[in-house]
């Protein structure tokens, strides 16, 4: 009999700890939320995202930094969200060299944390909590990212939300966050605003947002109704069907009339990735269970084939369109590309290349397994405006890399 009342009582004090943690940590307290005008909040039994600070809270974070090599930086063992930004901070006098900054959130509480590359130093810029984010597309300047994340009781809601990279201040300048519509299909940003795309069966609208989250206009609409945008140069949008094995996708540009031109197409699980002046595609696709890679010229629509390939996904433009940096796997098995990769089906290992545009060819950057001896599946790669420090996420693990140029 005493032996059950002791068992009987250890459970009770085991409930009650789970408890007390899930609301010390998973609710936050009262969530501090303002929305942009027109913004549309989460229906009632769907969730706001937590976004409490800790009064108090250390200001750095945990873990430094570590140096693998005189080029390769581990900057957090993550696990991050992938969507990183990578900026350049002007140099305190004439003789020093601009510092890099790279802003990221970490996975599990949604913390947002600065990565200095002059210093090797990490801090905690924002620590309000927000866990669960799938994805993240930051502001140029780092000030904010638009997160995504799912909510609801089945997880059927997409809730899209303005996380600062800072506590204080409006929202124009950081300090407030907002949400953006539920359930949108795509963001897209850039300086000047960001792209919005909503879906239904009868197609899709793309909206043209500031970056306050105000002033939505619709852009142009199109009958498919599962699609990608991205910016592709000034008043000009790449649209490419979302990609799988299974289907024929095809890639247009837009114009600020909203005139659509094929440029790619159509081809089995087409994604594509526009340079920065929307001069180049970079376009990949799979060919009987290969994944294949090419170029494709906007202005003349001719499309070379390169001599390395990847999936589109895992590449990022320089920002002067000379060159593009990708992860390049090492004799990756036959498969349903890209969908085994995206599933988690299929992991990589890669190297890093840079191919450039002019000649065509392709320069190894970086040989990851010879300097770590672990395996690297690149993903979120990201480059600095000055083109001097390349960051990536290794998606075996959910760390965070850079490596000097």
């Amino acid at each position: 009999m005493q032996r059950n009342l002791i068992i009987a009582a250890a459970g009770i004090v085991v409930i009650g700890l789970g408890a007390w943690i899930y609301f010390a940590f998973f609710t936050g307290g009262t969530p501090s939320i303002t929305t942009a005008p027109g913004a549309t909040l989460p229906t009632a039994g769907q969730g706001a995202p937590p976004t409490s600070t800790t009064p108090g809270a250390p200001a750095v974070a945990p873990g430094a930094p570590s140096a693998v090599s005189a080029r390769l930086i581990k900057i957090s063992a993550g696990p991050v969200v992938p969507g990183e930004v990578v900026t350049n901070i002007a140099a305190a006098n004439a003789s020093s060299s601009p510092d890099v900054l790279v802003t990221y959130i970490e996975r599990q509480s949604g913390n947002v944390y600065s990565y200095s590359a002059r210093s090797k130093t990490l801090k905690r810029t924002s620590n309000k909590t927000l866990p669960g984010i799938q994805s993240a597309s930051w502001l140029p300047d780092a000030s904010l990212a638009f997160v995504r994340y799912l909510s609801g009781s089945d997880f059927s809601t997409v809730n899209t939300y303005a996380l600062p990279s800072s506590g204080t201040g409006t929202a124009s300048a950081g300090g407030q966050g907002f949400f953006l519509a539920q359930n949108l299909a795509t963001v897209a940003v850039s300086s000047t605003g960001l792209l919005t795309v909503a879906s239904g069966v009868n197609g899709s609208t793309v909206s043209s947002v500031r970056p306050d989250g105000t002033r939505s206009s619709e852009l142009f609409t199109t009958p498919l109704s599962s699609i990608r945008v991205s910016f592709a140069g000034k008043n000009q949008y790449l649209v490419y069907t979302k990609p799988t094995a299974s289907l024929s996708g095809d890639a247009f540009l837009v114009d600020g009339a909203g005139h659509f031109s094929l440029i790619s197409g159509p081809l089995a699980g087409l994604v594509a990735l526009a340079s920065p002046s929307g001069k180049w595609v970079l376009v990949s696709h799979s060919l009987a269970g290969a994944m294949q890679m090419g170029l494709v010229n906007t202005e003349t629509k001719v499309s070379v084939p390169l001599p390395v390939s990847t999936i589109a996904d895992k590449c990022v433009w320089a920002n002067n369109d000379s060159a593009v940096y990708c992860g390049i796997p090492v004799s990756p098995p036959f498969g349903d590309y890209p969908d085994d990769w995206y599933q988690g089906a299929a992991h990589f290992s890669d190297r890093i290349w840079k191919i450039d545009t002019a000649g065509r060819y392709a320069q190894l950057v970086l040989d990851f397994n010879k300097e770590t001896d672990s395996s690297l599946d690149a993903e979120a790669l990201a480059v600095d405006p000055l083109n001097t420090v390349l960051v990536f996420v290794n998606k075996n693990d959910r760390s965070l890399w850079s490596y000097s140029l």
